[in-house]
């Protein structure tokens, strides 16, 4: 049963000086935010497990039905990939930091008012992306591909049009539930509607002979089952019940205000998942202009679906780590979110180890799961140590990413994406396969080099992190985003974070409602003037 009772993040003083950010967290330390982590990662890899199933499911009955609705339904969802579902799942990001911030400095209202804007900024993204959809025969048409399969991926895409709609929901309740750390029902939730993908597919794309249609229809019906599942989990454990602005309306009027904060995040996070994203797509146009294009693309189909099944390991510490970071930023302990990146780190090249030692070990074998073809099998044996090496930065850099992500730091991690896949890893895949006459090896040689560019360079944005400095960004990311209204000022028209913090304490508010008084000028200025250091204290300026 989920325990919904949230993590307590006792706050420090607001100018307190961070002693402990001088020396290396302890083992004990790294320890307890390990298991922090984990409570979140699991359950987010057992979601991903699920939904990595669902998608196997779906390509198995793609096969099933022919092989022009295999290579349409790739085409297909390749298109979607580029086009609509890395735009959603990146500019959802962006409402992480806020809402993990927010939960530890427990300010409940704003995670509602930031799951609010999320939603309705994914609803405004999707109206251009049904455009490109329900034209994307001609889009295809134009970059090359075969008439009938352009023709076929445009039946599928068409069908799947509604899950924008559905996953404009789902992405940021997923974000919501997360920075909360409440997971496990989002796993139940995903594990039911998974269960039920499989004959509802069968349904559909067999029994009602819907073909393409009905394989694209089950995944929408799918999400829209999640999605459910989701919302009736809310509506009856009262999980929002202290986060929903509105008086129990659907919409709060505040949440057509305060967006800046909300689009300066999600526009680098949507940049950065989109450029990752895109590389493997960009991986295989590449092969299809090798020297044996057919058995080229297969095996690159291969080796994707088995980084993408890894992917899930260090994508759920991902999640696990930025949440984890925020909430700790947001209740003002830097020390706890240094040694929560430090052990993340640890846990990630962990993970890369045993990603390397699995693909090297699976070799020969992994490869016969998909296909019995003698050239295919080849290929796949060449490039799986290297896909595997990868892993080793890929680990850490995702790790890294998460990192970036809960202490509001997403246009660092786009532009460390950029330089390493398109200005490192880029050149070198092109250079290796084409020019060096390596073919598909090559390719993933390029994309070491990424990793390792990227891995490098995570690892340094992370080491270099003021983590002091990163906790009072914290405090003016949930400020601002609530834009709370004080009565106090200085002359210069800025108001004290310190009053901001101790106004809005709970510990002080609850004092000032059992001595029954209101709290006066003098009052809220000699809370300050006694906790306040001797240096002038942060002043946030006014809107």
């Amino acid at each position: 049963m989920c325990n919904l009772t949230s993590t307590s993040y006792p706050k420090s003083n607001l100018l307190a000086s961070h002693d402990d950010l001088h020396r290396h967290p302890t083992l004990s330390e790294l320890a307890e935010e390990m298991r922090a982590i984990g409570k979140i990662s699991v359950p987010a890899a057992v979601t991903g497990l699920m939904l990595y199933s669902r998608a196997m499911i779906s390509m198995l009955f793609l096969g099933y039905l022919g092989e022009l609705e295999l290579a349409a339904g790739s085409l297909a969802i390749g298109f979607a990939n580029i086009t609509g579902y890395s735009v959603l799942s990146g500019l959802a990001m962006g409402m992480e930091p806020i809402c993990a911030q927010a939960f530890g400095a427990d300010r409940r209202r704003l995670l509602g008012l930031t799951l609010q804007r999320a939603t309705l900024l994914l609803l405004c993204a999707s109206l251009p992306i049904v455009f490109l959809w329900l034209n994307a025969r001609a889009i295809l048409l134009r970059c090359g591909q075969d008439e009938e399969i352009a023709t076929a991926a445009q039946v599928f895409v068409a069908a799947a049009s509604p899950d924008l709609l559905f996953l404009s929901f789902l992405h940021p309740l997923r974000v919501f539930l997360r920075a909360q750390n409440i997971t496990l029902p989002i796993t139940y939730c995903s594990s039911f509607c998974v269960a039920l993908h499989c004959p509802l597919t069968y349904l559909l794309a067999v029994r009602l002979r819907l073909g393409i249609a009905g394989v694209a229809a089950a995944m929408v019906l799918t999400n829209l089952n999640f999605l459910v599942c989701l919302l009736l989990f809310l509506l009856y454990s009262g999980a929002c019940r202290d986060t929903w602005p509105g008086s129990g309306s659907i919409l709060s009027g505040e949440c057509l205000r305060g967006w800046p904060a909300l689009l300066r995040l999600a526009a680098p996070s949507c940049v950065s998942v989109c450029l990752e994203w895109w590389w493997y797509e960009l991986m295989i146009l590449l092969s299809g202009l090798l020297a044996h294009p057919r058995a080229a693309v297969a095996s690159m189909g291969i080796l994707i679906q088995t980084t993408s099944l890894v992917y899930v390991f260090p994508s759920a510490l991902s999640f696990g780590v930025s949440t984890r970071v925020g909430n700790v930023l947001g209740a003002n302990r830097p020390t706890k979110a240094r040694a929560a990146a430090a052990a993340a780190l640890a846990a990630a090249l962990a993970l890369g180890l045993a990603a390397t030692a699995f693909t090297a070990s699976m070799r020969h074998q992994w490869g016969r799961l998909f296909t019995r073809d003698a050239e295919i099998l080849h290929l796949t044996s060449l490039a799986l140590p290297i896909a595997g090496l990868c892993e080793l930065g890929n680990c850490p850099q995702t790790a890294g990413c998460g990192v970036l992500r809960g202490s509001a730091r997403p246009a660092t991690g786009a532009n460390i994406n950029l330089g390493s896949f398109y200005f490192v890893g880029m050149p070198v895949a092109i250079l290796l396969s084409f020019v060096g006459k390596m073919g598909l090896p090559g390719l993933w040689l390029g994309l070491l080099a990424a990793q390792a560019a990227c891995a490098t360079l995570m690892a340094c944005a992370v080491a270099r992190t003021d983590w002091a400095a990163e906790a009072e960004r914290a405090r003016e990311l949930t400020n601002s985003s609530s834009s709370p209204t004080l009565p106090i000022t200085n002359s210069n028209g800025t108001i004290p974070i310190t009053t901001i913090a101790t106004a809005l304490s709970p510990n002080h508010m609850e004092a000032e409602k059992k001595k029954k008084t209101t709290t006066t000028l003098e009052d809220i200025l000699s809370i300050i003037n006694a906790d306040a250091p001797e240096t002038a204290p942060l002043i946030l300026p006014v809107d």
